[in-house]
C-alpha cells in the first residue's frame, strides 16, 4: 500500500462527504458506483442497494444552513483493487436558529478500483450515541 494511494483515498473520501454536505448529486453519483450498497440509521437496519434511496436525501428541499464534515481518525486499509477506510465523521451544523451542533459517526467505506478510477461501493454509519 503506497501513501500516494492512502492520500488519493482519504481525498476522494473527503470529496463524498463535501458533496452529501453541499447536496452535490452529480459528484456524488460520479464517486459511487451505480449499485452502491449501504447500513444507515435512514435504512432502519435494511441493508440499502442502488442509488435511489439516497437521491431522496439529495433531492429534499435544501435548507441553505452551513454543514461541514471533518474525517478523524482514519484508517485506510488497501488489497489490490479493494480499499477499507474507516473514521469517525464530526459533521457541524448550523439549525433554523443560528445554533451551532455537532454529531459523531463511525463510518466504513468501501471502494473498488474499477477501469483504474476508484468507486465507492459499500459503507457502514452509525450514530455514536
Amino acid at each position: 500500500m503506497s501513501d500516494n494511494d492512502v492520500q488519493q483515498l482519504l481525498k476522494l473520501s473527503k470529496q463524498l462527504l463535501d458533496a452529501v454536505d453541499h447536496k452535490d448529486w452529480n459528484t456524488y453519483t460520479d464517486l459511487c458506483d451505480e449499485e452502491l450498497t449501504s447500513f444507515e440509521p435512514e435504512s432502519q437496519g435494511h441493508l440499502i442497494t442502488g442509488m435511489d434511496f439516497h437521491r431522496f436525501y439529495f433531492e429534499m428541499n435544501p435548507t441553505g444552513r452551513p454543514r461541514q464534515s471533518t474525517i478523524s481518525s482514519p484508517m485506510v486499509s488497501v488489497m489490490g483493487d479493494v480499499a477499507l477506510i474507516t473514521y469517525v465523521r464530526i459533521v457541524q451544523a448550523i439549525d433554523e436558529h443560528g445554533h451551532a451542533s455537532s454529531s459523531s459517526f463511525e463510518e466504513t467505506r468501501i471502494w473498488e478500483k474499477q477501469d483504474g478510477d476508484w468507486q465507492h461501493v459499500h459503507f457502514h454509519r452509525s450514530l455514536i450515541s
